[in-house]
């Protein structure tokens, strides 16, 4: 292992694995789908609203509102825009689309109008699927000329299209960046980039027909959307599907359905991690976190209670790239190592994160310039490596850990400070319940660190030199908080990742 390259994707592999990292036939998301789902149609595949669909009655459905959307005028290659509550409508809808050849922009429901109108604008889809109040109305005003409906696709019928006969390389699915920096960017994920990556899990993870997954993770997102559904549609499992996380149904799903995974955030796990039936989780033989890191103290909480949680990372752009492994050791404040068919390395001049890999996209869309920046040429090869823009270490065993975002490197002092290195330092002083650093312009520093914390409720926030005090013998000088500012709550986004820009911002206002 190089200091600067992550340990191989093949320690995923199980001992019996020819060592190579093949796409299912025919090289296509949902062909292999179809290929999975058509074997044993009357296995139970999802649970929705209190009902077990099956393989079979999922595909005549899929086949169904296919007709109907290619009825009303759709052809391969129009965009989609779905969005609404977990649901088994939803998740047919999506499939349906894509067996069409349809190019699904899946998108969060609890966008503001502004958002909304800035994708609505930016893809210009044909048909708008959503279950959102209002919605309809929203993108009307934007398009009086769109196709709208619920996921519940209430058009009239027509006569089964063609289906399943995307090429590996023809658009799938555009995902809009997250946004915590400027206006959204739709990443364009092919069939096989999707297929990819949800192959690369299904093996790194041993998942398999017998497993059932309780999935409460918002089906526009790429963990609930890309690895939870696709994965398990993929694997040919079960899923439970639930609208929204409430730690009682959770637990009550996984106890009634024999659930063996749950995927999960951060947020989630603090929930749960606080439930007094929190060691239900034992019974699952996978849980994993991802989506934002997950502190080693909540680690810790988790063994202490027989649950190893496994965190991985992936992108938008990518699917997943980076996981602990299953079988071995799980590393808290590891992202592991990367997938199957992933390869991953630090750029040696910034410790940028780097890969490329079949799950990786091709770019933005119609975005050229966001292209171009978004990828740097291989020196020996011509396969280029995307840009992350997150800033990683890799340990002597090949294990990757993420040390922040590239645009959020603070630099005081002509030294480089990480935040995320600063928030678990500062995170561990007793009266501190949640914490993040942000750089702040400096005349004598260039920046300087400043904490924003949200005090434990009950106790006083600590004051700066309480603060410096406590994380001096952790801490290099240049990465102690210079100013500190006592909140409520740490702005985040709709998956508890904090929006540190929102921080910048707010010390730039002051």
């Amino acid at each position: 292992v190089s200091p600067d390259r992550a340990q191989h994707w093949s320690a995923h592999l199980p001992p019996e694995h020819d060592g190579c990292f093949d796409l299912p036939a025919p090289g296509t998301l949902v062909g292999a789908w179809t290929d999975r789902l058509t074997d044993d149609p009357d296995r139970p595949l999802l649970h929705a609203d209190g009902a077990w669909t099956t393989r079979g009655e999922f595909l005549e459905r899929t086949s169904t509102v296919a007709g109907r959307l290619a009825a009303s005028g759709l052809v391969a290659g129009d965009r989609v825009l779905v969005s609404g509550p977990s649901s088994l409508e939803l998740a047919a809808a999506h499939v349906a689309c894509l067996r069409l050849g349809l190019v699904v922009v899946p998108v969060n429901g609890t966008y503001t109008g502004e958002e909304l109108a800035h994708i609505a604008s930016d893809c210009r889809p044909t048909a708008a699927l959503v279950d959102n109040d209002g919605w309809a109305d929203l993108l009307l005003g934007i398009d009086d000329g769109l196709i709208v409906g619920t996921t519940a696709v209430d058009l009239p019928d027509g006569p089964t299209p063609v289906l399943d006969g995307a090429a590996p390389d023809d658009p799938a699915t555009i995902g809009y960046t997250s946004g915590t920096t400027g206006a959204p960017k739709g990443a364009v994920l092919t069939q096989a980039n999707l297929l990819a990556g949800a192959e690369s899990v299904r093996l790194a993870w041993r998942w398999t027909e017998a497993d059932r997954l309780l999935l409460c993770l918002p089906l526009f997102h790429m963990h609930g959307l890309g690895v939870g559904l696709h994965g398990a549609l993929l694997a040919g499992g079960s899923a439970v599907l639930q609208s929204g996380f409430a730690p009682d149904r959770v637990l009550d799903g996984i106890a009634e359905h024999d659930c063996t995974m749950f995927f999960g955030v951060p947020t989630m796990y603090h929930r749960l991690a606080e439930h007094d039936r929190v060691t239900d989780l034992g019974r699952l033989r996978l849980c994993v976190a991802g989506s934002a890191p997950l502190s080693p103290a909540l680690h810790a909480r988790f063994a202490a209670v027989g649950v190893s949680v496994l965190e991985r990372y992936g992108m938008t752009e990518t699917v997943m790239l980076v996981s602990n492994p299953f079988e071995g050791e799980r590393r808290a404040g590891s992202v592991g190592f990367p997938l199957p068919g992933v390869e991953l390395h630090l750029d040696p001049a910034t410790s940028e994160i780097l890969v490329r890999g079949p799950n990786v996209f091709g770019g933005y869309w119609e975005r050229p310039d966001a292209t171009v920046e978004a990828f740097v040429a291989d020196e020996v090869d011509a396969a280029a490596w995307f840009r992350t823009g997150d800033l990683g270490s890799v340990d002597d065993d090949g294990y990757v850990t993420i040390t922040g975002r590239a645009k959020e490197l603070i630099i005081s002092g002509g030294l480089n400070v990480f935040p995320a290195e600063v928030d678990e330092a500062l995170a561990a002083h007793p009266a501190v319940a949640e914490v993040a650093v942000a750089g702040s312009v400096s005349e004598e520093w260039g920046e300087e660190v400043v904490a924003f914390v949200v005090a434990v409720e009950g106790l006083s926030c600590p004051t700066i030199d309480e603060l410096r005090e406590f994380a001096r013998d952790r801490l290099a000088p240049h990465k102690l908080p210079r100013r500190m500012l006592c909140i409520d709550a740490l702005p985040r986004n709709s998956l508890g990742k904090v929006l540190r820009h929102e921080l910048r911002e707010a010390l730039c206002d002051d």
